[in-house]
């Protein structure tokens, strides 16, 4: 699925005829070209009622009967906001009020919406190089080394789009277009508090995934889902079970023989008898790694799924064999249940008197000294004054995995081959986000850094249902749907932080779903042995690879500290992060010379 957007007017019409041509359009009722895309029959839904179109392009879980009792009711763009907030699944909600237009995607970032000014007008696009070819534009080359920082960019950073001139549409608001091509940004959504007991957050949470599953199981064609024995697929697996079809489920090999995820899906998949159950032998499909730097034709920016690229596409050619439109997988999964440091911390200042009780078993799980938790969790440090710490500690090594995280999220750091430059650019980047003093995500350091993982997340999903759309095939996460996002934040923290056992909300919601005995399950599958083999089986691809970089020529990085980089020893899992952090840039650089090449323009 790809669209963009045009205002109703006459530049609007000169920049709609100068675009690629379109598999498919949606014309304002002026007559005058609107939405022009290429998207699957069962990727919309859409209804007009007099100058009015309400256009859904995505998963909304929605008829086209339900949208027009919809439409109906409203008669201004701000009245959405009641659809906006009721929907299920994932979808960009694009409306046209006579010539007004009102463009947003979801609230987990898996639908985006991004804008520019082509020719005096303003354009929306689902993905910036759409618009960067429109305009004629290239990359703000002063954003490029964020996405060297690692773990990932903080926000605000993340939203900020690497593309010359081109804007992103916040995930919590929506843009208004006018004929005249002028533009306005609102908020309509805002975080909710965590105020939900138990009981009734997990109802809210189990009823908002299986009406994500439902949005998806009921279109045509068959829906296939992940068991890989972890719990956040195999409740989606038993959630689909419910409904009519032929069910498959797909799991990979690990390299590693002693991740026991094979045991619990097994025992998982013995409990869908009705299901017809894929695995994938280690020795059939791609190595981590496989055709890293191969440019890709999504060029929006670095996929932080890169090392999995070409076991991707091998899933979902093997899918597509097996006669399935839509795949169902729980990605966001942990970035909703998993409890942080953070929940310590907002669960300490909201009920410190529940909080008490976790703190010796956190100490123990953790690996934190009684000293420095209590630094941690007495830490009320401003999130502009976070940002700006984050500037000075920049180049210390990466924090030990048993670490708490000192703040609002893992505190960023540059890879050792970086060079001086790109460490300045990202140094200047932090101190005038700070200087802005944005607000958090939400005031409680849970919140904040769930919702943030949750977008990271998205963005990642969104980036695999392009590479799943060349199989024809749609790529789907319902634990980032927005309902369920909406539901997993509700809920208490005290409810959300039992130490003693793994995703307690998620366990809770889906027991009346999912077998007890795989919800017991007291381990977690780990995959650190799946990218060192990568490593190791392409390293002199990689190193052949990486004589000519990208990130060399914008000063970014040195290759040849790179390259020894590459070469050396990693005891820890950890270390290779910023190894697979680099080459995620540095491939998405060669898509983007690729397609600058293509359309013989500049980058």
């Amino acid at each position: 699925m790809r669209f963009t957007l045009f205002p109703d007017s006459e530049p609007g019409r000169a920049v709609a005829g100068s675009a690629e041509p379109s598999a498919r359009t949606i014309a304002y009722p002026s007559g005058r070209p609107w939405i022009a895309g290429d998207w699957r029959d069962d990727e919309i839904v859409s209804a007009r009622v007099g100058d009015r179109v309400l256009v859904l392009l995505g998963w909304p879980g929605i008829t086209e009967a339900e949208l027009r009792s919809e439409l109906e009711r409203v008669d201004d763009l701000s009245q959405l906001d009641r659809l906006a907030g009721a929907l299920p699944g994932s979808s960009h909600l694009l409306a046209a009020f006579g010539g007004r237009v009102r463009a947003q995607g979801s609230i987990s970032a898996v639908c985006q919406v991004f804008h520019t000014r082509v020719r005096g007008t303003t354009v929306l696009a689902d993905r910036p190089q759409t618009l960067a070819t429109l305009a004629g534009t290239g990359l703000d080359e002063s954003l490029l080394a964020r996405y060297l920082m690692v773990t990932a960019p903080p926000w605000p950073l993340e939203d900020e789009c690497a593309w010359e001139g081109i804007e992103r549409v916040p995930p919590d608001g929506y843009l208004t277009l006018t004929p005249d091509g002028d533009c306005r940004m609102t908020t309509w959504w805002t975080i909710p508090e965590p105020e939900l007991p138990l009981r009734e957050g997990v109802a809210k949470v189990r009823a908002a995934l299986e009406a994500g599953v439902a949005a998806r199981a009921s279109l045509p064609g068959r829906t296939s889902s992940d068991l890989s024995g972890g719990m956040d697929s195999t409740s989606l697996a038993f959630l689909l079970a419910k409904h009519p079809g032929d069910l498959l489920t797909t799991r990979f090999e690990a390299v590693d023989s002693a991740n026991d995820d094979v045991v619990w899906a097994s025992r998982a998949a013995a409990d869908l008898p009705d299901a017809e159950h894929l695995v994938i032998a280690r020795a059939d499909a791609p190595m981590n790694l496989e055709g890293a730097l191969t440019p890709e034709p999504d060029a929006e920016g670095p996929s932080s799924w890169l090392r999995t690229h070409g076991l991707h596409h091998h899933h979902v050619r093997l899918l597509a064999e097996h006669g399935v439109a839509r795949h169902l997988t729980g990605h966001g999964g942990d970035e909703l249940f998993y409890v942080l440091p953070q929940h310590d911390h907002s669960l300490l200042r909201t009920a410190p008197l529940s909080y008490l009780p976790h703190l010796r078993s956190n100490l123990s799980l953790r690996r934190w000294t009684l000293g420095r938790a209590m630094r941690f969790l007495g830490d009320n440090t401003s999130y502009p004054r976070w940002l700006a710490d984050c500037a000075r500690t920049l180049t210390e090594p990466l924090p030990k995995t048993s670490h708490p995280s000192m703040g609002w999220g893992e505190p960023p750091r540059m890879p050792p081959w970086t060079t001086s430059r790109a460490v300045e650019l990202n140094r200047a980047l932090l101190l005038a986000a700070a200087r802005r003093t944005p607000k958090p995500l939400s005031p409680l350091r849970a919140q904040h850094a769930t919702l943030d993982m949750v977008r990271v997340c998205g963005d990642g999903v969104r980036r695999a249902s392009w590479m799943s759309a060349r199989h024809d095939v749609s790529w789907h996460a319902p634990f980032v749907d927005d309902r369920v996002v909406e539901a997993a934040l509700s809920i208490r923290l005290r409810d959300r932080v039992a130490a003693n056992r793994y995703k307690p909300v998620l366990a809770e919601a889906m027991r009346p779903v999912v077998p007890g005995h795989v919800l017991g399950r007291p381990t977690k599958g780990e995959f650190s042995a799946d990218v060192y083999a990568g490593f190791a089986h392409h390293k002199r691809e990689l190193l052949e690879q990486c004589e000519n970089m990208e990130l060399e020529r914008f000063g970014l990085v040195d290759a040849t500290a790179f390259r020894r980089a590459l070469l050396a020893p990693h005891p820890a899992s950890r270390d290779l992060m910023p190894l697979l952090g680099t080459l995620a840039c540095e491939a998405w650089l060669r898509s983007v010379a690729a397609l600058t090449t293509a359309a013989g323009g500049k980058r």
